[in-house]
């Protein structure tokens, strides 16, 4: 896992993506190996869409690309309560995230969590 330079920035790319979680760990940000760049995570935001009952989620920042190696918790088993919304992180907890690794999450019951996530995409 590579931590490249980021002094000498040729490019900075917006990046979002939302996803409907299950009850398996999914990826929701992944930098590849050797993708030459830094991820700068902003935000994720978990929304609970089930109109009735709480939703427990999970998000974890993973050693290696596509949610594999040693997950490492940044939100474990939070309880979102129904039709409400959890900052899981904003900018001021952002972190970046190097090469060959990712986040993956899951929740409690699925499709019944959507994952928003914003990122820079740092080269």
């Amino acid at each position: 896992m590579a931590n490249p330079n980021i002094v000498n920035v040729t490019d900075i790319k917006g990046n979002n993506s939302t996803t409907v979680l299950t009850g398996s760990a999914q990826s929701v940000i992944n930098n590849a190996a050797a993708s030459g760049k830094v991820y700068k995570v902003n935000s994720i935001v978990a929304t609970n869409t089930e109109g009735t009952n709480a939703v427990d989620v999970t998000v974890n920042i993973y050693s290696q690309d596509d949610i594999g190696g040693t997950a490492f918790a940044i939100a474990s088993t939070i309880s979102v309560p129904a039709d409400a919304a959890l900052i899981v992180t904003d900018k001021s907890t952002g972190f970046y995230l190097k090469e060959d690794q990712s986040v993956g999450a899951l929740c409690s019951a699925s499709g019944s969590m959507v994952l928003t996530c914003s990122w820079e995409e740092i080269n």
